[in-house]
């Protein structure tokens, strides 16, 4: 099953993915859906009206989630070719809501940033809560996967040993366009091509096959500090070819287009802009 969050005239709108069609299931949002008494058992079904595809204006798949858990390095071909040592554990941080948007919206290009950079990463979307989770209710927790561009500003972020001032820069995340359950994947753990793009030219490809902690065990090893709840992101890092990385270095301007691809996840496509533009 796939399903996405619109925008209409006056709202916003989750609907289930029909062919051609977006069919409105109820709740304003996935993040509802999610976080509803029957979760995704009702959105298999439940039917209301149809809006063509074609014609979609997405918002974030979960608007305003409770938490975006981000994992850094944790592509082991990435962390091998810089030389660096597999990690014990994973690095995370996190995001704020305040940074995501849809699929096609415009990314909002800080002034105060010279180093805007690109970060192709596969979400994992959280379907139920869950504490101290074991293997089986890491899996049962997991909703479903999308896509998600952790665009950063990499002179704040290398400020100070702490990423985060670096990560949640106002309006400059894509997340979306759909929330795609396990089944449709290959189960909890998918091995999906990962590719982005920027001005028409690959700069990221990989497999999400390559993460040294895959979905359930970032599941498990978060839960075990804090409960996940339905609408919760985790956002798993990125593979090697970030802009920071190359010699010398390349970073995003206005007017770039950035395209953050997932098989059978779905596509988003952004045009950076100067904040306030």
């Amino acid at each position: 099953m796939k399903l996405a969050t619109i925008r209409l005239a006056d709202r916003t709108a989750a609907v289930r993915v029909e062919g051609d069609l977006l069919v409105e299931i109820g709740p304003p949002d996935v993040g509802a859906v999610l976080g509803s008494s029957s979760g995704l058992m009702d959105a298999a079904t439940a039917e209301g009206r149809a809006h063509p595809a074609a014609d979609a204006v997405f918002a974030p798949l979960v608007p305003r989630p409770g938490k975006v858990i981000c994992v850094g390095l944790n592509y082991q071909r990435h962390i091998k070719e810089m030389g660096r040592d597999l990690p014990e554990y994973p690095t995370l941080f996190n995001k704020f809501a305040e940074t995501l948007i849809g699929s096609h919206d415009d990314i909002q290009r800080p002034n105060e940033t010279e180093s805007f950079d690109w970060e192709a990463e596969l979400a994992v979307v959280i379907g139920r809560s869950v504490r101290r989770a074991d293997e089986a209710s890491a899996v049962a927790a997991i909703a479903g996967f999308t896509v998600l561009n952790d665009i950063t500003c990499r002179d704040w972020q290398f400020r100070t040993r702490e990423w985060l001032q670096g990560k949640n820069w106002e309006s400059t995340t894509p997340l979306g366009p759909y929330l795609v359950t396990p089944e449709e994947v290959g189960g909890p753990r998918p091995a999906l091509g990962i590719r982005c793009e920027v001005n028409g030219r690959v700069v990221q490809q990989d497999t999400t096959g390559d993460l040294l902690f895959d979905p359930v065990d970032l599941v498990r090893y978060i839960s075990t500090m804090v409960r996940l709840d339905p609408g919760d992101i985790i956002a798993t890092g990125t593979p090697g070819g970030v802009g920071h990385a190359r010699k010398p270095p390349v970073y995003l301007r206005h007017g770039d287009t950035v395209i953050t691809e997932i098989e059978r996840l779905g596509r988003l496509e952004n045009r950076v802009v100067s904040d306030g533009a």
